[in-house]
């Protein structure tokens, strides 16, 4: 088969590139910046999302389309979430139906849902985001279904918890750097709420998984073996031989600060990180397990394989010229500050 992976040299569209070419299928990536350590018959396209033509081009002789193309929350991107998060996927989904495609995976996020409720997140709770990151990617949601319907194409939705594995920076790069250099790791109120992830590699496996079963649907993807985030966040630091201690901070007086810093753009941390990680987050994967899927990583382990990849790998990450936020340092700005005095 032939594949187009939009989003292609970012952190799970690389993954899903190497996996579909180690499969023998023939894998085309579009993204606006080249991984140069791609495989060489893995053909890359220079284009965005937005340019239509470049899009329609791209989509020659495809089967499947992946879309993972997307401002992530980190990037803070205001206005330009909608641009890229809507517009572009329905541009990706448009030029797909028009072309024929058989199969479009569309990479969604948990943000989607808002607020997460109390209890596990299932395939009936509401669709309720509070953020702009999280509106747009319902919205981008809304328009894939849409398109995908009238076109009678096949239509995968994947949400996939917070993902971890090597080569993962972004936000857990400030985790990694304090907990190495024994500095204190703050959580909004006590910590003590069931928090999950998903490994990347576990998720590559779920992906394929669905892909092969070749049916339309919504699936919430993250591993079945985890802890609380304070549990899991201190096992990682005696994992480490680190003297750093979990701290609280207080709820509403947090939450407050960490809004104005980030409206003063003087903190990596978006609405999406302040207004949820103070709440359980946690997905019933029962549905996925009954289709025979298996996740290999618990929480536990896979923090403690990416922060070796982080220690193994500290001068390559401190040098990523990568473009992806996922895959690039985070520039740490007034948490600085906190850390100087952890």
């Amino acid at each position: 088969m032939r594949h187009l992976i939009t989003g292609g040299s970012g952190f799970i569209g690389n993954l899903a590139a190497r996996r579909l070419r180690e499969h023998g299928d023939e894998v085309r990536v579009l993204d606006l910046w080249e991984d140069r350590s791609r495989p060489a018959d893995i053909e890359f396209v220079n284009c965005s999302v937005l340019d239509r033509d470049g899009v329609r081009a791209a989509m020659r002789d495809v089967d499947v389309v992946h879309h993972n193309a997307a401002l992530v929350a980190q990037t803070d991107a205001g206005r330009d979430y909608w641009n890229v998060n809507v517009e572009g996927t329905r541009i990706v989904c448009e030029e797909a139906a028009r072309a024929g495609v058989r199969s479009l995976i569309h990479v969604s996020s948990t943000a989607a849902y808002g607020i997460p409720p109390s209890g596990p997140i299932t395939a009936t709770t509401p669709l309720r985001p509070v953020e702009p990151y999280g509106k747009s990617k319902r919205a981008g949601e809304e328009v894939a279904e849409a398109i995908c319907t009238a076109a009678d194409m096949t239509l995968i939705t994947i949400r996939p918890r917070a993902t971890l594995g090597g080569g993962r920076l972004g936000i857990f790069q400030i985790l990694f750097e304090w907990i190495s250099e024994n500095r204190a790791v703050y959580v909004i109120g006590s910590g003590n709420i069931k928090f999950q992830f998903v490994h990347a590699h576990d998720l590559m496996d779920f992906y394929m998984l669905a892909l092969k079963a070749g049916r339309s649907g919504t699936y919430n993807v993250g591993t079945d073996s985890f802890g609380t985030l304070r549990h899991d966040l201190e096992a990682l630091i005696r994992y480490a031989g680190s003297t750093s201690k979990v701290r609280s901070l207080p709820t509403s007086a947090t939450i407050n600060t960490l809004r104005a810093l980030h409206w003063l753009r003087v903190s990596p941390l978006v609405p999406w990180h302040y207004l949820t990680y103070h709440k359980e987050c946690y997905f019933d994967v029962e549905p996925l397990l009954a289709m025979g899927w298996r996740p290999k990583y618990s929480n536990e382990a896979m923090l403690q394989e990416s922060y070796d990849w982080y220690r193994q790998s500290a001068k390559l990450a401190s040098a990523v010229t990568a473009k992806s936020p996922h895959r690039a340092p985070l520039k740490q700005g007034a948490l600085w500050l906190l850390k100087m005095i952890s």
